[in-house]
């Protein structure tokens, strides 16, 4: 076998000179590679926030786990209960009910009124325009000292609503760059900064990566059974390199 931070090889293979243990510029240009043919296959994708940064980090709390449409109605049915004041005032079984058709509600509800408090506790309401002007490391700093909001939240809002240079890994992120070898395997806290690391300060670049890999995730780079035949990536990647069109379910 590898080292156990890549990926198992069959008894009698020989291990192939992966990606994941190349120097740093050279997975850096992997990740450009990546980049370029991500958009060939999905497009160019603008940096515009697609929705307000209250909403955001609500919403982004509420998707753990849980499908797009499920998060958007979950958090249309939490504004139903009123505004943020409100929904704090609220009975958190009243939370947990409304959110219900996202996944963990009743662990999502206490940390949503909790996260709402902390919010205008310290800054007198709900306005987080401030985070465009902190510097980024001040603004993740404030962000994740919420309770709730781990860094990939922290990320997104900074990233999506404000443009601010930062990496947001969630797990088809983190899949895609784990099997093609951009980063050896890691924990997704801890694949932000190695990316991050990898990637040029431009907000831009940063989101349309962000958002072709997570589309390459889902139509391709599944979980179970990737459909490696189609995929753009194999030519390049290590988990192809090692299995072939049989990589295992990426826990494995």
């Amino acid at each position: 076998m590898t080292d156990g931070s890549l990926f198992p090889l069959t008894p009698d293979s020989d291990p192939p000179n992966l990606n994941a243990t190349r120097p740093a510029e050279v997975r850096s240009e992997l990740l450009a590679w990546m980049f370029g043919l991500l958009r060939a296959e999905y497009g160019e994708r603008p940096l515009i926030p697609r929705r307000a940064p209250m909403h955001e980090l609500i919403s982004t709390i509420l998707s753990q786990r849980t499908t797009h449409a499920d998060e958007e109605a979950a958090y249309q049915e939490l504004c139903l209960l009123g505004d943020w004041d409100e929904i704090i005032a609220a009975p958190v079984d009243a939370v947990a009910h409304a959110i219900r058709r996202s996944n963990y509600p009743e662990s999502k509800a206490p940390r949503i009124q909790a996260t709402l408090s902390a919010i205008k506790a310290e800054r007198g309401g709900y306005d987080l325009d401030f985070l465009a002007e902190l510097p980024v490391a001040d603004a993740l700093k404030w962000l994740t000292n919420l309770p709730g909001v781990g860094i990939k939240t922290a990320s997104l809002v900074l990233l999506f609503n404000f443009a601010r240079p930062v990496f947001p890994v969630d797990t088809h992120v983190h899949r895609v760059t784990t099997r093609v070898g951009a980063i050896p395997r890691m924990g997704e806290q801890a694949a932000h900064r190695a990316l991050l690391s990898l990637l040029p300060p431009e907000a831009p670049h940063l989101y349309e990566l962000h958002v072709n890999l997570l589309r390459h995730g889902q139509k391709v780079c599944h979980w179970t059974a990737p459909k490696c035949p189609v995929c753009i990536l194999k030519d390049r990647c290590d988990a192809h390199a090692i299995y072939g069109n049989r990589v295992p379910s990426f826990g494995k």
